[in-house]
């Protein structure tokens, strides 16, 4: 028999028999309409579970990791507020549904049986995924979470308090919400559920407003792997700016009375607290999962013995709220429903096609005020006069960035910028300098030094309107921190049926070329991990002037289209001046007036000759010296910057080598996984030119003398263009 009847009908028989658990009674200020709204959404919560592992055995199901023995977070959704925004472990089906009832109009039952049979009528995901989440409801989707959304559930809390002092216009969260966010023990030692902690930790011990409750749902086990023994209570009771609370996860009542407690102290003092409820896992990891193979009988046994449902049955009967009679009129009403409801749902229709599938990758266009407003005075008094005189000279790119997030920040106040030495220091490179001055701490954020905190903060910003901009100092970095990326920002339309989005522009100083400083930890040319995160845009300018008109094409991508951005900005190139000659000044430009753009998927031409040279970043101003060489020995040459890296812009490339014989792909990546890969694809498939392409070596990058010897030269990119030509 499978587990999930033994406990069913063990429920039943211990409830007749009147043989419950034995307990603490039923005290604390819970009143009993409300404990029994609870146990009728404990109720609910694990017939849904038993109904989605029958529906799995019939082929109708897709996902079993069930809520039960975790139905004491339905007490802890009667402890907030349905405006106070959830990220929920994949154990808090009881959560939802108890939430469900504090909203009028929503269906728990037939919502999330539609979830369970990926029914394109599945109202978070359209069929996608079976997720907890709902837009009524303040739920954005999580899937298998093992801590990923601790990080953006501190930029949501953070973003409260920010809102009070900076409204964004798409503002979704009241003045006095909280957020709460919930995972397991095991969850609990991850390092992004570390370093999400030390970072409300962090910003709590500064007085900086933090209105985040953790919830950690101990049930001692990860998985297959036990938690020791009072481990979560060593490791979180006394950290600094962290108020610690514990409840037993069994008792409704003492649940509640601690789940408000914490609320109330959050709310309160703005502050975060950590939530301990001490629980039971029932029936196993997952559907498919075998615990007998590795826990002993009397284990796991012991906690269905410990069933929750048990003990608030026990509580109510004892205070005299409910009959045994009417405990199991509630339970078996709960069964009935999601019976008839299941036997309804597995007759909705499903995804088919992969444009069905992939619908939601791209979230829907939002309406934007044009603007904010700026003022000519403003936009003076934030210049100042030496800069606005300067916008009428030739300046590197380092600078036009600089002017261009400033106009941005002045037209559009929900624009915030956060990373390491982003503020006072104004970057590693001085991109950012005078931006704290201009615009504030509250728009400027400085970080701590901990890339999954940038970008966490950065993605809960966004769910409450606001368009940030974070920074990663350096590309390499990224990869400390690229799941908040590739997990959390990228997935959140695609699992939300583009209800939820997450707009932002990443910031990423990287690329190669840079003398003397770093190596490959600051040089990294490299950009694969970025080009396969389906929905993401990735821009790359290689010229000031670019870097500013593209720059206010991603704000906008964002913060209308509410995209998900990288702008990567290549560090050899912010302080290029000269091109082909020592003070020619080739490689600078004036600054180009605010409403000039670069719209997505448009590429650069420079030249009309018969041999295309097709690039971008650093490989575009090696090009174009090249292509003085090659014309120096009569080859005349076009070079085409693709400046958009993703999505690929097949269009403007393919109309921009139109009139070219034979076409050479320069990447300043690595041969394997580069751009260069896919642009040669598209030429084979699309364009019938004789092409080569040069590409760096499958290196990292050193430091010294060798720093540009793996990667292509104006040199060797002659070479190549010249063997092509030749056709050698």
């Amino acid at each position: 028999m499978d587990r999930a009847d033994i406990v069913h009908e063990a429920f039943l028989e211990r409830l007749s028999s009147g043989a419950l658990p034995g307990g603490a009674a039923a005290e604390g200020p819970l009143l009993a309409e409300e404990a029994v709204a609870i146990f009728r959404a404990q109720c609910l919560s694990r017939n849904l579970d038993r109904r989605s592992r029958k529906m799995q055995a019939a082929g109708q199901g897709y996902y079993t990791i069930g809520s039960s023995g975790h139905e004491g977070m339905a007490a802890v959704a009667s402890a907030l507020r349905p405006d106070d925004m959830a990220f929920l472990h994949y154990r808090d089906g009881a959560f939802q549904t108890r939430r469900s009832a504090q909203v009028p109009g929503t269906t728990p039952a037939w919502d999330m049986l539609l979830s369970f049979a990926t029914s394109v009528e599945d109202p978070i995901s359209g069929g996608r995924h079976k997720v907890l989440g709902s837009k009524a409801l303040n739920i954005p989707p999580q899937t298998s979470t093992i801590a990923s959304h601790l990080p953006k559930a501190v930029g949501a809390a953070y973003s409260v308090g920010l809102a009070k002092r900076v409204k964004p216009e798409h503002q979704v969260l009241q003045d006095d919400s909280i957020v709460m966010c919930s995972f397991g023990d095991a969850s609990s030692n991850h390092s992004t559920a570390q370093g999400a902690i030390n970072t409300a930790c962090w910003t709590s011990f500064q007085s900086v407003p933090m209105p985040l409750l953790f919830v950690c749902e101990d049930n001692g086990i990860g998985i297959s792997t036990r938690t020791p023994r009072g481990w979560v209570a060593a490791n979180y009771e006394n950290r600094p700016g962290l108020k610690y609370f514990h409840a037993n996860g069994l008792d409704i009542y003492d649940t509640w009375r601690a789940a408000r407690a914490a609320a109330d102290y959050v709310r309160c003092h703005k502050k975060p607290a950590f939530l301990h409820l001490t629980l039971v896992r029932l029936y196993g990891h997952a559907g498919s999962d075998m615990q007998q193979t590795y826990l002993s009988k009397d284990i796991f046994e012991a906690w269905e013995g410990e069933d929750p449902l048990m003990h608030s049955a026990r509580l109510l009967r004892d205070a005299g709220i409910l009959s045994a009679d009417e405990i199991k009129a509630i339970y078996l009403e709960a069964e009935t429903q999601c019976t008839r409801v299941a036997e309804q749902v597995v007759t909705r229709p499903r995804l088919k096609t992969a444009e069905d599938v992939m619908a939601s990758i791209v979230p829907p266009a939002r309406d934007c005020a044009p603007s904010n407003g700026v003022a000519v005075a403003d936009r003076e008094k934030a210049f100042g006069k030496s800069d606005l005189r300067a916008m009428n000279e030739p300046q590197p790119m380092s600078r036009l960035i600089n002017w261009a997030l400033t106009d941005l920040m002045l037209e559009h106040r929900e624009i915030a910028l956060m990373g390491e030495d982003v503020g006072k220091k104004g970057g590693v490179y001085g991109v950012t300098q005078k931006l704290c001055d201009r615009f504030g701490p509250d728009r400027v954020i400085d970080t701590l030094l901990d890339e999954q905190s940038i970008l966490g903060l950065a993605i809960g910003m966004a769910h409450n309107g606001f368009v940030p901009m974070p920074e990663i100092q350096f590309l390499a970095y990224l990869h400390n921190a690229e799941d908040q990326i590739r997990g959390e920002a990228a997935t959140l339309s695609f699992f939300s049926n583009g209800q939820y989005t997450n707009p932002m522009v990443l910031r990423i100083a990287g690329l190669g070329y840079q003398k003397g400083f770093g190596g490959h930890f600051h040089n990294d040319n490299s950009l694969a991990v970025l080009r396969d995160i389906p929905g993401v845009i990735i821009a790359c300018p290689s010229h000031g002037a670019d870097a500013a008109k593209m720059l206010r094409e991603c704000v906008r991508l964002a913060r209308v289209e509410q995209r998900v951005v990288v702008f990567v900005e290549p560090i050899a190139l912010y302080p290029m001046r000269d091109l082909h000659d020592v003070k020619d000044s080739a490689w600078m430009d004036t600054y180009p007036a605010p409403d000039e753009t670069i719209a997505l998927g448009e590429v650069g031409v420079t030249g009309d000759g018969p041999l295309a040279i097709v690039t971008y970043g650093n490989g575009n101003y090696l090009s174009q010296k090249a292509s003085k060489a090659l014309a120096d020995k009569g080859i005349q040459t076009r070079v085409i910057d693709i400046r958009w890296l993703a999505p690929m812009p097949v269009d403007g490339i393919l109309k921009a080598i139109e009139g070219a014989e034979k076409v050479l792909v320069v990447d300043e990546c690595r041969t394997t996984g580069s751009q260069s890969e896919a642009l040669l694809s598209m030429l084979h498939e699309r364009s019938t030119l004789p092409s080569a392409r040069l590409a760096a070596e499958d290196s990292f990058i050193a430091t010294g003398p060798a720093y540009a010897a793996t990667m292509p030269s104006s040199e060797s990119i002659a070479d190549a263009a010249i063997k092509l030509w030749e056709g050698k």
